[in-house]
């Protein structure tokens, strides 16, 4: 293994699932993330998992339009156990032991989540997948991973997405946009950076949780920034830690 991290909470975009997609799942990029995670598991991490469930809930958003926030939120917690389901299928397909752990109670899909039951299932070499956010509105899948990370005291969180890192613009549509491959909070504050919503990089900053934004979706990118190789992803560092 590389770099200082023993156990890490991986955090995967719901409309990163969508790939070439309009709606739903694709199993090109399902079966891709599935080997990822595979392989940083064989490398030895504790692996965690929150998928998020824009995939899903963004494609009925039309019909929901009006509808009570509340309401709205929790079809957003069931669209990610959707997702956390499909990606529990897919890594157990590959032989990776699986534990599903829900923050609504739905036993005939999921465990509840228990804190001291999910350290115990990554100690035992399982991956675990943390599905339905945090169980209550007004919170989104960005915070319920810095919570969860927070609570299984988890040494890092990666958060996958499209572009390889942060920058001072959108690289997807600023060719000349600045990377940013190491970064203090301060600073990502400052320059108003979205890496993830207030809330959920407020928790990071308390705890002093490494993040990392990388490219889930180049082959090979999860193991190289855990193995700490040179110009994969962007690093928030805190100023304390």
């Amino acid at each position: 293994m590389g770099k200082d991290y023993q156990r890490i909470l991986l955090k995967i975009s719901g409309e990163a699932l969508l790939g070439e997609q309009g709606h739903g799942i694709d199993g090109d990029i399902l079966t891709q993330y599935a080997n990822e995670i595979k392989a940083a598991h064989a490398e030895g991490y504790e692996v965690s998992v929150v998928v998020g469930g824009g995939n899903i809930f963004r494609g009925v958003k039309g019909a929901t339009e009006g509808m009570d926030r509340v309401q709205g939120d929790y079809m957003g917690m069931l669209a990610t156990m959707i997702n956390s389901m499909a990606l529990q299928d897919a890594l157990e397909r590959k032989g990776v032991h699986t534990r599903l752990m829900s923050a609504i109670r739905m036993e005939e899909v999921a465990e509840p989540y228990i804190r001291r039951r999910a350290i115990r299932h990554l100690e035992k070499g399982r991956v675990v997948i943390f599905g339905a956010g945090t169980g209550n509105p007004y919170f989104t899948t960005d915070t319920a991973a810095s919570l969860r990370a927070i609570e299984i005291e988890a040494d890092v969180i990666l958060k996958g997405t499209r572009v390889d890192g942060i920058f001072d613009s959108d690289p997807e549509k600023n060719p000349d946009a600045e990377k940013f491959p190491t970064i203090t909070g301060e600073e990502v504050l400052e320059k108003r950076l979205s890496i993830m919503d207030l809330t959920a990089f407020t928790l990071c900053r308390e705890n002093e949780t490494p993040i990392i934004v990388f490219n889930m979706n180049i082959v090979g990118n999860l193991s190289k920034v855990l193995n700490g190789e040179e110009g994969v992803g962007s690093t928030v560092v805190w100023e304390d830690s």
